[in-house]
């Protein structure tokens, strides 16, 4: 494995950093963790805010590069530690669908699935990034009904984001879990880098005195 020994990952293991936690144990990545307690602001504070000015996790730092947003740190590090397989090629034809996933995700579930917790009426569907939640629901459903993974056969980096953004959703009742949705995020769930990195999350939270 080509793993970098200057990678640095912030961390909360009560925050969407839990989904770039579990690439980099799938990824057999070395890194160092650096955790940020959120209640006495150390997100807020100047030092991380030079590092990430949104005041979030996940960030990362490797070497010269510094990348924050959940997406962009996935494209990274699955492209960086290429040889655990879980980004296609540039030149591999699945590139394009993997990449269209990944960012589907941000650009228009992560709105859709927002909007519609807070109860927010969708802009009108030329302005809205995400057209609506029914639609945004519906394709995720339609790629994940073949299986067993987003890109078919081929386990990718998008499986590891998606299994736990919707594990996280569905388990905060914000996205009904369907059959289909149910056993995609079980698949995922159940690799041993996925349970590795669960554990520790929660070892970690124990310690924090998070609730759990």
């Amino acid at each position: 494995m080509n793993a970098p020994s200057d990678l640095v990952f912030f961390h909360n293991p009560h925050s969407r950093a839990c989904m770039t936690h579990a690439l980099l144990e799938e990824l057999g990545a070395d890194y160092e963790q650096r955790v940020l307690d959120f209640r006495s602001g150390e997100q807020l504070a100047p030092e991380y805010l030079a590092i990430n000015p949104m005041g979030k996790v996940p960030a990362i730092l490797h070497g010269g590069a510094l990348v924050t947003e959940t997406v962009a740190i996935f494209i990274y590090l699955a492209d960086v530690f290429r040889d655990a397989g879980l980004a296609p090629a540039l030149d591999d034809p699945q590139r394009g669908p993997y990449l269209r996933w990944l960012v589907f995700y941000a650009a228009c579930f992560e709105p859709a699935v927002g909007d519609r917790a807070l109860q927010r009426v969708p802009a009108p569907r030329a302005q809205s990034p995400y057209v609506d939640y029914e639609t945004t629901m519906n394709a995720i459903g339609g790629v994940l009904q073949p299986g067993p993974w987003l890109l078919g056969e081929r386990f990718s980096a998008a499986d590891v984001l998606w299994g736990n953004a919707l594990r996280f959703v569905t388990g905060f009742k914000l996205v009904d879990a369907t059959p289909t949705i149910a056993a995609y995020i079980e698949r995922v769930m159940s690799r041993p880098a996925e349970q590795r990195a669960l554990a520790a999350d929660a070892a970690l939270a124990t310690k924090m005195g998070l609730a759990g």
